[in-house]
Formats: structure tokens, C-alpha cells, sequence
């Protein structure tokens, strides 16, 4: 790549993820695979089009109002991650999907066993000792989490006066 080419690169990211914001903002998900499609077809740098895709992921995932919605829109836009050449990318995007529907399914109420908690990234792991309000998700996290410092923040977050005071 010429280094003529780096700032339209990145422009291009830039631009596309201000399209994010609009799409997961809109109550219609009918543009979202089409968007997809477009980025990973049209976007010169695989890393800087994962970015995007990852970042729809993200925000579609936040914008659901449960895992079977975002189950559904994650099986209409996953079949386009095909369109990346690098493996390595198009298995990170199905890792944050799982992520996410992992999240999801906690926020409806379940309460991951240690097998599926070991399926998530150390990035959701995290993000579960961080945000989750549930104690009985923050046992499991403190008891199984790959990282000590995830685990950690979990068995802190478990014994806080605040989550104890809900």
C-alpha cells in the first residue's frame, strides 16, 4: 500500500463507521446486510472493513431487544463475511456475534455455566465482570474467568455494598 493510499483508508473507515451510528440507530435492520456487503467489498484494507463490520456487530448487538432478535439479523448479515479474504478476520466477527449472544442471553436472565463462559473471549469475560448486575453471573465469572484480573474484578464487583443494596 502506498502511503498516498493511508489517509483515504482511513477516511473511508471513518466514513463508514459514521454510517454505523445511522444504521444501528434506524428501527429498520433492512439496509444493515446490503451496508455489509458494500464495506467488505468495496473497503481496500481488510483490517480497516472487519473494523466497520465489528463495529455494526456492536452496535446492532446494543440496539436488540434480546438474543433472538439478534440471532435473527446476525444470520442475515453473517453470510456476507465471506467477501473477506482473511480467515482470521471473518473468525472474529463469528466470535463477537457468539460474544454478544452470550451477553445477550444474560441480560435476559440465564446464568452462563463455566463451559459456556469458557466459549467467550477474554473481552466478554471481562465485559461480564464489569457491567453484569447478577450475582449468581458474577460467581461463575470469579469462579471461571481465563484471567485473574477478570475474576478479580467479578468476585469485587459480587461483594460491593452497591449490588448487594439491589
Amino acid at each position: 500500500m502506498s502511503s498516498d493510499a493511508v489517509p483515504d483508508v482511513h477516511a473511508r473507515t471513518s466514513a463508514y463507521l459514521r454510517v454505523v451510528s445511522e444504521l444501528a440507530s434506524s428501527p429498520s435492520r433492512d439496509r444493515d446486510r446490503v451496508f455489509v456487503a458494500t464495506v467488505l467489498r468495496d473497503h481496500p484494507d481488510v483490517m480497516g472493513a472487519k473494523t466497520v463490520v465489528v463495529a455494526l456487530v456492536d452496535a446492532i448487538a446494543r440496539e436488540v431487544t434480546g438474543p433472538d432478535e439478534f440471532r435473527q439479523w446476525a444470520d442475515g448479515v453473517l453470510p456476507e463475511i465471506e467477501r473477506l479474504g482473511v480467515e482470521s478476520c471473518r473468525e472474529f466477527i463469528r466470535r463477537r456475534v457468539d460474544d454478544w449472544l452470550l451477553c445477550l442471553s444474560v441480560e435476559d436472565g440465564h446464568v452462563p455455566t463455566p463451559a459456556e463462559l469458557a466459549e467467550a473471549t477474554d473481552w466478554m469475560q471481562r465485559h461480564l465482570a464489569e457491567f453484569s448486575r447478577s450475582p449468581a453471573v458474577l460467581a461463575v465469572v470469579a469462579e471461571s474467568a481465563r484471567t485473574r484480573k477478570t475474576r478479580n474484578i467479578a468476585e469485587n464487583r459480587a461483594s460491593s455494598r452497591e449490588l448487594r443494596a439491589e
